[in-house]
């Protein structure tokens, strides 16, 4: 007995050797240049973004950009030196402060700038950035994204971009990083001129030169860089007006000309799409700056009141349910999804890509959420659970900070899973509706880190959720609910958890409701019969010994 006991606490040893290597394989060791691109950097932190003007020629026979960022900031500590972010191959060509030449370093694809006048605190001043080049091409946007320069099949250009995760600084020199947004930017780009461009916000004017157009764009609401967005086609457009929670909200909608009957048929479910997230989520954030939906040549993205749909006018994902419960045919999941991240990504978004599951995981969830405004809290439940099937458990799903890297792509059907795992615990549908409307007010038009939405949901529902999120978000292993019958009795207790673990679990005995709070250690429950079910609503495994 002793030997076997020796060997399984061998094995014991081993699984957890092996369980910390999966945690730590995706901590590596960053380069200067991926603390350049995801830290605060002394140079990024003394100054506060107040305005972008980005002006630009879109050249798509050469597949070409240049032009200006002139950037306005506010002074919050002295200081003479400032980062601004291009990617390789393009280039920063002069920068220019109250009408003089600055000097300027490179460090890959990190500049510095040498700001001769004295900065005062407090002081708003504004540098323009000169630039030009041949950006890098998407390969497979948006995941590997940059700049997509296809042709429709009129052979007209069809130009986008998609740049999350990458940077922005992939088409345009910013201060790339999303702990910092800026308060509001006008967006003019210079096009072939029978083209239209079609970026973020509200266009101001459209500039008519003897071969080209220029199409000014303005954004009244705080924007991320990778929200930002050029869209360049041969497009028509349709409108409606919205009856919502603030008020009339402008809907457009941009589509090659040859769709635009089956845009206007499929683009049925953005109204529908607003009524359901105004409902659980609060007004839409950006009433200010419209709604937009604009064809690309990419599957889609979430560009802050341009979102990008590719998903070809198709219900599901690209016609497939990636649930495979049939409730994921009943809406479009480009207009759904990319929909949802106005509420999560752009009115509220990470400050780090590391907790990028703010993002994903919310706008994963808010799928469930529109299934059940229109059919249900039912249909929600079978089609959440369904995407289970599609969650590794390989990484955590936070990434790591600092260094611009992301977790693990669990984030979506996990992150989704994790929040309607909360809405059990919760019990109470009308209070956590009021902790996503809550989280919206709270976080308005705010960049967060995840301890911030963690705390705000536990103290909302009343219920301390820390070590729920710790499991689901910081460990791989899936919660699982041991239990054994004996002599008219139930054990049960967590095991594949991480140390305080206190998620409380709804059980049905003989088909009546009852509330557990396993620990680590057996707990009972007397029984007069054995008839037992398990939630499948939590996120859990099961397991009878």
């Amino acid at each position: 007995m002793k030997n076997i006991t020796f060997i399984f606490s061998l094995l014991i040893l081993f699984s957890n050797h092996i369980f910390s290597q999966g945690l730590m394989e995706d901590k590596l060791i960053p380069s200067r240049q991926d603390s350049l691109r995801g830290s605060i950097t002394t140079e990024r932190e003394w100054w506060d973004l107040t305005y972008y003007h980005l002006d630009i020629e879109v050249n798509p026979d050469k597949k070409y950009i240049q032009g200006s960022n002139t950037v306005g900031y506010k002074v919050l500590r002295s200081h003479q030196t400032m980062q601004i972010d291009l990617q390789e191959p393009m280039k920063i060509t002069s920068v220019e402060f109250e009408g003089k030449k600055l000097d300027f370093t490179r460090e890959g694809n990190a500049y510095f700038i040498k700001i001769e006048s004295d900065q005062h605190e407090g002081d708003i001043n504004y540098l323009k950035i000169n630039y030009e080049g041949f950006p890098k091409e998407a390969v497979r946007a948006p995941w590997d994204g940059g700049l997509s320069w296809k042709k429709d099949i009129n052979g007209n250009h069809f130009v986008a971009t998609s740049c999350q995760g990458l940077g922005a600084s992939v088409w345009w020199p910013n201060k790339d990083h999303m702990y910092d947004e800026v308060d509001s930017m006008l967006i003019s780009v210079n096009v072939p001129k029978k083209l239209t461009n079609v970026s973020n916000g509200r266009l101001r004017s459209v500039e008519e030169f003897e071969n080209t157009k220029t199409f000014n764009w303005f954004v009244s609401n705080p924007i991320n860089n990778y929200g930002v967005n050029i869209n360049i086609g041969d497009y028509v457009k349709f409108s409606e007006i919205y009856d919502g929670e603030k008020g009339k909200l402008d809907i457009d909608s941009y589509v090659l000309s040859y769709n635009l009957e089956k845009a206007k048929n499929q683009f049925k479910q953005v109204p529908m799409m607003i009524e359901a997230f105004e409902y659980w989520f609060g007004p839409y954030p950006f009433y200010e700056d419209s709604f937009k939906i604009v064809e690309v040549p990419y599957l889609g993205m979430e560009h802050q009141s341009s979102i990008t749909y590719g998903n070809e006018f198709k219900n599901g994902y690209l016609g497939r349910d990636l649930s495979g419960t049939g409730w994921g045919l009943k809406f479009d999941y480009i207009i759904i999804h990319e929909g949802g991240h106005e509420w999560f990504a752009n009115n509220i978004t990470y400050k780090d890509i590391a907790d990028m599951w703010i993002h994903e995981g919310f706008t994963c969830y808010s799928e469930n959420l529109y299934l059940d405004y229109f059919f249900g809290v039912e249909a929600a439940s079978e089609y959440v659970i369904g995407t289970r099937r599609g969650i590794s458990n390989k990484k955590p799903i936070i990434g790591q900070y600092d260094v611009n890297r992301e977790g693990s792509s669990d984030m979506y059907s996990k992150g989704a899973n994790l929040l309607h795992t909360i809405r059990q615990i919760v019990n109470d549908d009308e209070l956590w509706r009021e902790t996503l409307r809550g989280l919206n007010k709270e976080f308005y038009h705010k960049t967060v880190a995840t301890n911030e939405i963690e705390k705000y949901i536990s103290k909302t529902v009343n219920y301390d959720l820390s070590t729920v999120f710790d499991q689901y978000l910081r460990d791989i292993r899936i919660p699982t609910l041991e239990y054994k019958i004996e002599d008219n009795r139930m054990f049960y207790r967590w095991t594949n958890v991480i140390d305080g673990f206190n998620m409380p679990m709804e059980i049905k005995i003989n088909n009546k409701s009852k509330l557990i709070y396993p620990t680590e250690k057996f707990d009972f429950l007397k029984l007069k019969e054995n008839s037992i079910e398990f939630d499948e609503d939590y996120y859990v495994l099961i397991k009878e010994l």
